[in-house]
């Protein structure tokens, strides 16, 4: 018999999914951390456990298709998305904003499909090496920095001479080690983040929209860069790229679903060394990342017993997940992924109209201005202080000619020393 209220559930989460994403800055933790403490009232009115589960587990889905449209329109992210704010920001002030959401909308959707794939395998090895792999996540994170160092080559200036890339080599270690210092502050003096609302502080927050978000939008208003004319480009890669992109997308986010206190913002940079083409193959795979990453947190949970997600986490204090209810979150899941990916493509076009028309320096300004209420929101005083710093650390990348990438040193030199 077709349940309504399921279908209600899962249009009432893609609806609030769909306002999360398009909020910059506003992490899908955050919102189902706020579902679940308003999940008291939504049961009194006659909502089962599992129906608000599915509300939750639609709206993070529909978040991880929305939240590239700030990204690229405003160069605000949230700390999912902050590397893809770079290119995607760039094809927007090329006038190909419409092209870039189009290409993340394709990246989340097909990697829904390669999660699909994978869950049998992935669920096979890891429960019998979970133990093994997790012993040696240190050593795979310190290979990936090294591998980020030793390939940045910087800025290529004729005359500079051939020793030249050392210097920049040199800059990107002390971004890395820049960022990766602060974040070590900023967490291990986390409980000084309080909101004064109530909300549940994370330092992700003003640590991430400083570095990638805020660093951006100080850049584009003091270098006078207007929005040119958007036209709705489609995209012209071989289809063999596409592939590729949405397979090292769907894998990098399966994988770091099963890793503690990795986030998928640590699976972009895998992703940006594996994307060593263009932009477009870059934006189709993070994307990829991080609605891959919100279907395996489910899978698992059910596995190994450990929510890898916010959301997910919401998920488990309202049901307990097996197989039967796994395969019905997984039709949520492709339900409100198609629903998404149609909705990501119209909104991009729809920005694309809209932005096109409004002052840059305003809009730059009012986003700032946006972050910071944010964060003071979220947060309070200490993560205003966290922003302010992050966001001078953000502006070293763009100043000296290297990679941002570098700058994931705030969650990876953390990640590093507590596994390593």
């Amino acid at each position: 018999m077709l349940d309504f209220v399921l279908l209600l559930s899962i249009a009432l989460g893609f609806f609030l999914g769909v306002c999360s994403g398009l909020t910059p800055g506003l992490h899908t933790n955050n919102f189902a951390a706020l579902l679940l403490a308003l999940s008291p009232a939504l049961l009194s009115l006659g909502l089962e456990p599992h129906h608000l589960a599915v509300v939750i587990l639609a709206a993070s889905i529909a978040h991880t298709f929305l939240d590239i449209v700030p990204s690229v329109f405003i160069g605000a992210p949230d700390p999912d998305t902050v590397l893809a704010v770079l290119p995607g920001h760039a094809m927007m002030l090329d006038g190909r904003g419409p092209e870039a959401v189009r290409l993340s909308a394709l990246g989340s959707a097909s990697s829904i499909l390669v999660a699909l794939v994978l869950i049998y395998p992935l669920t096979l090895l890891f429960r019998h090496f979970y133990d093994s792999f997790i012993a040696h996540i240190g050593l795979v994170l310190l290979a990936i920095v090294v591998l980020m160092i030793a390939t940045e080559k910087g800025l290529v200036v004729e005359g500079q001479g051939s020793l030249v890339h050392l210097k920049y080599k040199a800059l990107a270690l002390a971004l890395f080690l820049t960022s990766g210092l602060l974040g070590l502050f900023a967490f291990e003096h986390q409980n000084l983040a309080v909101s004064p609302l109530g909300f549940e502080p994370q330092v992700l927050l003003p640590l991430l929209s400083g570095l990638f978000g805020a660093s951006l939008l100080v850049i584009s208003f003091f270098s006078n860069a207007e929005i040119p004319p958007q036209r709705d480009t489609f995209f012209r890669l071989p289809a063999r790229t596409v592939v590729k992109s949405v397979f090292l997308g769907g894998l990098a986010g399966s994988l770091v679903a099963w890793i503690p206190g990795v986030t998928p913002a640590v699976a972009t940079v895998v992703t940006r060394l594996g994307s060593a083409g263009s932009d477009q193959e870059f934006l189709i795979s993070v994307s990829g990342v991080n609605t891959a990453n919100a279907l395996f947190a489910l899978v698992a949970l059910l596995v190994i017993g450990r929510p890898r997600s916010g959301a997910v986490a919401a998920v488990d204090k309202l049901v307990t997940l097996d197989q039967s209810l796994l395969m019905m979150m997984i039709l949520v899941v492709l339900t409100t992924a198609l629903a998404s990916y149609i909705v990501t493509i119209w909104t991009g076009q729809t920005a694309a109209r809209i932005v096109e028309k409004l002052n840059y320096k305003r809009l730059c300004l009012g986003v700032i201005s946006f972050l910071v209420a944010m964060t003071l929101i979220f947060t309070g005083p200490f993560g205003g202080f966290l922003f302010f710093v992050s966001t001078t650390i953000g502006l070293i990348a763009p100043l000296a000619g290297i990679r941002k990438t570098h700058a994931m040193g705030v969650l990876m030199l953390p990640l590093m020393i507590r596994y390593l």
